[in-house]
């Protein structure tokens, strides 16, 4: 049996500018981005958190768009509260009323196919252990490298790096991944260039894909998307 290296950027938050930029990188190789955004992410009024969120977001006009173009679009929150900071009924209300937002807006979701990305990667075992009664799995906080995906697989982990420039650390673990008989990197990703925790560039973006494109045995695929292989 040959290796078999999954390789799947998640990008987390939503920034506009960055994520049309990204969606085109990923076209030019005829491959599919995945987008984690917020529910309430836009619109006037809505807290940026902090200055690594305050950029501009897109909206459910701008994801429907980008699903459309075969892109997948993954619910990252209601906002980017830290779900493990909260009382466990408040974080259950708060994923519930995100999944119900993306149920109304975004064409298609289906919350029992969707994987829940978590603000921060931060979870606790008790939403962990309720989030399989709303949704197909979950990515948090943990080793990058995850099994290959099997049937039942729930718990997806990830790492990433900032605030500064993140592509050495994704380097280091794209080798490790390689070093591997086999397995599946989830690496958590932000905005392009200027934006967001930990971005890379759009030149290295472009660069990466285009290498990881002609390396054997390695597939570049969204994270629901390899679930459903």
């Amino acid at each position: 049996m040959s290796k078999l290296h999954i390789i799947s950027l998640s990008f987390d938050d939503g920034f506009e500018r960055s994520n049309i930029k990204i969606a085109e990188i990923y076209e030019k190789f005829g491959l599919s981005a995945c987008f984690n955004v917020l529910a309430l992410g836009h619109g006037p009024g809505i807290d940026s958190h902090d200055a690594y969120h305050d950029f501009p977001k897109g909206d459910f006009e701008l994801w429907n768009k980008l699903q459309a173009r075969g892109h997948e679009i993954m619910p990252h929150g209601l906002t980017h509260h830290n779900l493990a900071q909260m009382p466990l009924e408040q974080a259950q209300y708060s994923i519930t009323r995100c999944l119900e937002i993306f149920e109304q807006e975004l064409e298609h979701f289906d919350s029992k196919e969707a994987v829940f990305n978590f603000a921060y990667n931060a979870s606790t075992l008790e939403i962990e252990a309720w989030l399989p009664a709303v949704a197909r799995a979950f990515r948090t906080g943990g080793d990058a490298i995850n099994p290959l995906p099997y049937p039942g697989q729930v718990k997806l982990t990830t790492s990433g790096y900032g605030p500064e420039n993140c592509e050495g650390h994704l380097e280091e673990h794209i080798a490790k991944l390689l070093a591997r008989p086999s397995g599946w990197l989830i690496y958590n990703v932000h905005g392009l260039d200027d934006e967001g925790w930990g971005p890379i560039r759009a030149e290295y973006l472009e660069g990466l894909l285009s290498r990881l494109s002609n390396t054997e045995g390695v597939a570049i695929l969204a994270v629901g998307k390899a679930l459903s292989n």
